[in-house]
């Protein structure tokens, strides 16, 4: 087996059982990303020299004694717009180009002081904004199964970076869909915590009420681990809840035996693709077959969520990047006087998506239509949580398709938002 392909579960069990060691592995990891990264381009940047001496830090942690956690000389990728002190954070923006972090966001800090190894960062659709990593300002990723596919979005430099065997797992952010969707697309695991549960302290903003942080890895366990790593109250979000962490790997004994699972009707629809359909089915029955008790559930409000989304991420979308004005950090366009310097900065610097959801939130915003639209949106979305609330009252959990279609052509899309 090439080193490149292993699970962070089994290379973390190499490294303890000293089989194999963390510079070994980082090796092999890079190795992989100069074969196959310059068709895929899943990285933005690349940190191969830091990565090879925080391997040797490692190797020698893993001399003085066992590992203190798992993920301790784990090569890990991460999504660009995670804050990394002293390491380029562009979040796929020519706004941002260049910039540099003065500090690491929590999520960051824990992987750090977890000692992975950080392979680099990944590309994204530009603020988080799209869903199939086309709207970066810097290229397109690839789907690894499918060249001429799209891996997903926004977080499809990470998910394709573990597809791949680029790295050994990698963090993302998903605020509506951006972890999941990317993951089915690219046939790897990824999940998006409870609100709340990981910090969003330095993760730079599209939605606030929306993004949250989580892993992309090659299967559940490593998810477990890699959720335990990032997971905890953060005094610096305001949003983290302050609840014990469980140990998440240390449930998955494989026994679903009278687990209850919801099957929302509203989702298995005449829009779902054929395929999407058979195979979330075929694992309904896998599901059932390991003795999980399966029943319909229904989500009444599930067709107003895309409107609600549409305008409350959008809405705190144009609040959170009026911020990026050309003043304190990133890309600066000269003008004759600040007005101009303002919009000529966020003109030249802002890709279309990124500007037409500025534009949707803030008529959303604006005097005379607050009420129709952000309010209102802002309480059907109330709705859609107590049909959730009524569901989780019959049942343990919902299966649903992640996305009504497979991975779409690379362009297929981009011309219709």
């Amino acid at each position: 087996m090439n080193l490149f392909s292993l699970t962070l579960h089994e290379a973390s069990e190499k490294l303890r059982k000293r089989e194999v060691s963390s510079q070994e592995l980082t090796e092999a990891v890079f190795r992989r990303v100069a074969q196959t990264d310059g068709i895929l381009r899943a990285y933005i940047t690349i940190c191969r020299d830091a990565a090879i001496a925080d391997a040797k830090e490692a190797d020698n942690r893993l001399r003085q004694g066992p590992a203190a956690s798992p993920l301790l000389g784990i090569p890990i990728a991460l999504k660009d717009n995670l804050l990394t002190r002293g390491l380029r954070t562009t979040c796929a923006s020519r706004i941002l180009d260049n910039f540099i972090p003065p500090y690491d966001a929590t999520a960051v800090a824990k992987v750090r002081s977890a000692s992975a190894v950080i392979t680099g960062k990944t590309n994204l659709d530009e603020f988080a904004m799209g869903s199939s990593a086309e709207n970066s300002a810097f290229f397109a990723t690839r789907n690894p199964w499918h060249l001429e596919r799209v891996p997903g979005g926004s977080s499809g430099g990470s998910a394709a970076s573990v597809a791949a065997d680029q790295c050994i797992a990698a963090l993302g952010t998903d605020t509506g869909g951006s972890i999941r969707q990317p993951a089915a697309f690219c046939g790897i695991v990824g999940m998006k915590p409870t609100y709340g549960r990981v910090s969003r302290y330095g993760v730079i903003a599209f939605a606030s009420s929306m993004d949250q942080v989580g892993p992309l890895t090659k299967d559940v366990r490593d998810s477990a681990l890699l959720l335990e790593a990032i997971s905890g109250h953060d005094p610096a979000d305001s949003t983290s809840v302050k609840l014990p962490v469980p140990s998440y790997s240390k449930s998955l004994n494989g026994d679903i035996t009278g687990l209850r699972l919801g099957i929302p009707k509203e989702y298995f629809t005449a829009g779902l693709h054929p395929a999407v359909d058979q195979a979330v089915m075929l694992a309904i029955r896998q599901i059932e077959e390991r003795g999980a008790v399966v029943e319909e559930v229904s989500l009444p409000h599930t067709e107003y969520a895309v409107a609600v989304y549409y305008i409350i991420a959008p809405a705190e979308a144009s609040s959170n990047l009026a911020r990026y004005d050309g003043m304190r950090y990133g890309q600066r366009a000269a003008g004759r006087d600040l007005s101009e310097t303002y919009m000529l900065t966020r003109a030249q610097g802002l890709g279309p998506e990124v500007k037409r959801r500025i534009m949707l939130g803030t008529y959303a915003l604006s005097a005379g239509y607050y009420d129709a639209y952000y309010l209102k949106a802002q309480k059907v979305r109330t709705l859609i949580q107590r049909d959730f609330d009524a569901a989780f009252e019959r049942c343990d959990a919902i299966i649903t398709p992640t996305s009504p279609t497979t991975a779409f052509k690379i362009s297929e899309k981009i011309q219709d938002p």
